[in-house]
């Protein structure tokens, strides 16, 4: 029985420490909306966008819509996804409601500025919805409907996203004017590559494939100067029908110069595919020293 009270908590502990940066990454969003966007008549993209209208033509509090209108959504997200990721999202949906209604009436940081507003207000709202997205949860719905649609339809995901967010900004010009609706799309746009960046962290991890006619001395190169291992696949060409050895290395982001430096010490004429590389688990790899 203890061990199970034990269990129990120890759960709840984990939960708690998962849910609290997507509580954070909310707060963080509302006020780049309240103290940035909304004073100066720009909007966000997806459900928010659309709260965001919505609060403006009838005079309803934004965090109400938020919620309600996201409904539908965290239960799209709970049928395609998964439980875990619909609890979380409810955590940091309610959380942005919340503090927008906590924030509605904080003064801005910035007003008249264009250019600023778009940058800095795209910068706070994305590395809000990053952190929120990077622990498992999402604080807006629009994402799930574009997975869902793009199973469906013969479209990516981001394609999916892009065509949707369109009919929110043509919406918002309505309520903001077409310079509104132009720079809440410079905003989304803005947003959307930092909150890519918080999720794959600064130093993210690509993905090396390099054909080389010294593959063994390039291999050991690398593990000298880098202190990363690599594998070997055999390739043939298919005009010549040669067979060469293929290296496959995951490195750091931050290892990315110093990698290409190696190849073309070693071999000028190698041929190099890089991938980026969303999460890599297990093995050894670690940050090294570059030497």
């Amino acid at each position: 029985m203890t061990s199970k009270n034990t269990k129990r908590k120890s759960n709840k502990g984990k939960m708690l420490l998962r849910a609290l940066p997507i509580i954070i990454g909310a707060f963080i969003t509302a006020y780049g909306l309240e103290a940035v966007l909304i004073p100066n008549s720009v909007s966000d993209g997806g459900v928010t966008g659309l709260s965001i209208v919505g609060s403006q033509l009838f005079g309803l509090p934004l965090g109400l819509l938020i919620a309600i209108l996201n409904i539908p959504f965290v239960y799209l997200g709970y049928k395609q996804i998964g439980r875990s990721f619909a609890i979380y999202s409810v955590i940091g949906i309610a959380s942005l409601a919340y503090a927008t209604t906590l924030m509605h009436h904080i003064p801005a940081i910035i007003e008249g500025d264009t250019l600023l507003i778009t940058v800095i207000g795209g910068i706070i709202i994305g590395f809000g919805m990053g952190l929120a997205l990077r622990n498992g949860g999402a604080l807006d719905g629009i994402d799930m409907l574009a997975v869902l649609l793009s199973r469906k339809l013969p479209f990516g995901t981001s394609d999916m996203i892009l065509f949707l967010n369109v009919f929110v900004f043509i919406v918002v010009s309505f309520v903001f004017g077409l310079q509104g609706a132009f720079l809440s799309g410079i905003a989304y746009f803005i947003a959307s590559k930092v909150i890519h960046l918080v999720e794959e962290g600064f130093s993210g991890s690509k993905t090396y494939k390099i054909i080389s006619r010294e593959p063994e001395l390039l291999v050991q190169t690398i593990y000298d100067r880098l202190g990363r291992n690599a594998t070997y696949n055999v390739v043939k060409g298919a005009y010549t029908n040669e067979e060469y050895k293929e290296i496959t290395c995951i490195i750091n982001r931050l290892e990315d110069s110093k990698m290409k430096e190696i190849i073309y010490e070693i071999d000028s004429n190698a041929f190099i595919a890089v991938y980026d590389v969303a999460e890599v688990r297990g093995g050894n790899f670690k940050k090294r020293d570059i030497h």
